[in-house]
């Protein structure tokens, strides 16, 4: 009985603080300033280093669709900050863990699970989710 109102407390509080602390206009500015490059102004991967990238940049407006109507947090999370592993020779995307450090922050996964992670990512990717289609 003590553990479920712990963890009920636990979930009560991330929801909260979750609810209180997305902003999106940051969020917008975060993409502006490190994704655009590669991913462009609209997150189509149509920026203007797709002429030298071996690897196209995904259409970010198209996660949802992409994984049957639910927004990916937890993989966009890892691609992002760099839990997900990186391949031998690199990756797909450069890890920005570090630039995106900072105030903590919560999202919830599409699973509801909470994601521990930095508020500057929380900020990115309430934006990412506003820019599916």
């Amino acid at each position: 009985m003590r553990v479920a109102l712990i963890f009920a407390a636990l979930a009560m509080v991330a929801s909260a603080a979750q609810a209180a602390a997305q902003d999106r206009d940051a969020g917008r500015q975060i993409f502006r300033d490190y994704c655009v490059t590669c991913h462009g102004m609209e997150g189509r991967g149509d920026g203007p280093m797709t002429q030298v990238l071996t690897i196209s940049p995904p259409d970010l407006t198209q996660l949802t669709v992409d994984n049957n109507g639910v927004f990916p947090v937890s993989r966009v999370v890892a691609r992002i900050d760099g839990r997900m592993p990186v391949l031998g020779h690199g990756g797909p995307m450069p890890v920005f863990g570090d630039l995106f450090a900072g105030e903590s922050g919560v999202l919830d996964s599409e699973a509801g699970a909470p994601i521990l992670t930095s508020q500057p990512m929380v900020d990115v990717v309430t934006y990412l989710k506003d820019l599916q289609r």
